[in-house]
């Protein structure tokens, strides 16, 4: 193990774990869309909270930053971690994930899920596009996810081992 632990080691590995997240981003914001795509208003929100909070974990812990990671880190990286996630608006970096923190992120997309709602009442074209939208807004949180914790990672790597 390193000095910063389970952090990725060198920006070609962060760059790796950046991609890999990336794909798993992609493929559950395809489960998203499918459930988006579900003729009941509400299910898609209750699906979407449990599909993101379950990839927010996975993706933290892959670039070493959960919040049991975080607190294994020497206080000037520890430091350096959080001061980092919020310069990035990594708002879920490092963080444990409740359903309160994740209608925070979802409500700032608010308008975008609202069409979904109300494209469901459309028979078939409706569920079509509220399968894209859910497609969409799922990928674009993952994805500013996925950039806030490589962003985080990079600016502990760069400063080096602690005290």
């Amino acid at each position: 193990m390193s000095e910063l632990g389970f952090i990725p080691e060198t920006a070609r590995e962060i760059d790796n774990v950046r991609e890999r997240c990336r794909r798993t981003v992609r493929k559950r914001a395809v489960l998203a869309a499918g459930v988006s795509a579900v003729p009941i208003p509400g299910v898609d929100v209750v699906s979407d909270l449990s599909l993101f909070a379950k990839l927010v974990d996975e993706v933290n812990q892959a670039f070493g930053l959960t919040p049991e990671q975080i607190d294994r880190l020497k206080p000037k990286h520890k430091l350096i971690a959080y001061q980092a996630a919020m310069g990035v608006g990594g708002m879920l970096v490092g963080k444990l994930v409740s359903r309160e923190l994740l209608m925070a992120v979802f409500k700032r997309v608010g308008v975008k899920s609202a069409a979904k709602s109300a494209a469901k009442f459309v028979p078939f074209a409706g569920q079509v596009v509220a399968a894209g939208i859910g497609y969409a807004v799922f990928r674009h949180l993952g994805y500013q996810h996925v950039e806030a914790c490589a962003s985080v990672a990079k600016q502990l790597r760069a400063a080096g081992p602690g005290d």
